[in-house]
């Protein structure tokens, strides 16, 4: 076998085990159904402040993938906040829980308080 074979073979094993690692400490996974989360008292309100709506990602960066969107106006749900990417000077990002965990900019969402550390 290769070096070459023999690296790429580890490489997908390492992601593999990365993954599985993240599914079991991601809170989506020890959590129930979206209803759940809605009015939780450890939940935020925020409002989409982006004109052109949100874009919902994997990770708090712009590289993450895309998970889903939020239009300008809608209100979401947050469960804490990270630092993340720098976004035009805000470095923070908040994990929603809108029908799926995942991050947005805190830039472009308006809150009445701050939410807590993840």
């Amino acid at each position: 076998m290769s070096l070459r074979s023999l690296l790429v073979r580890f490489g997908i094993a390492a992601a593999g085990g990365a993954l599985v690692a993240l599914a079991a400490t991601t809170p989506a996974a020890a959590n129930g159904p979206r209803e759940h989360h809605d009015n939780h008292p450890r939940t935020t309100k925020g409002t989409v402040t982006a004109r052109t709506g949100l874009l919902l990602r994997s990770a708090p960066n712009r590289g993450g993938a895309v998970l889903g969107f939020k239009p300008y106006g809608a209100t979401v749900n947050i469960f804490c906040r990270a630092q993340g990417q720098t976004i035009d000077g805000n470095r923070f990002w908040y994990l929603l829980t809108d029908g799926t965990w995942a991050w947005g900019s805190a830039r472009y969402i308006a809150t009445a308080r701050t939410p807590r550390l993840c």
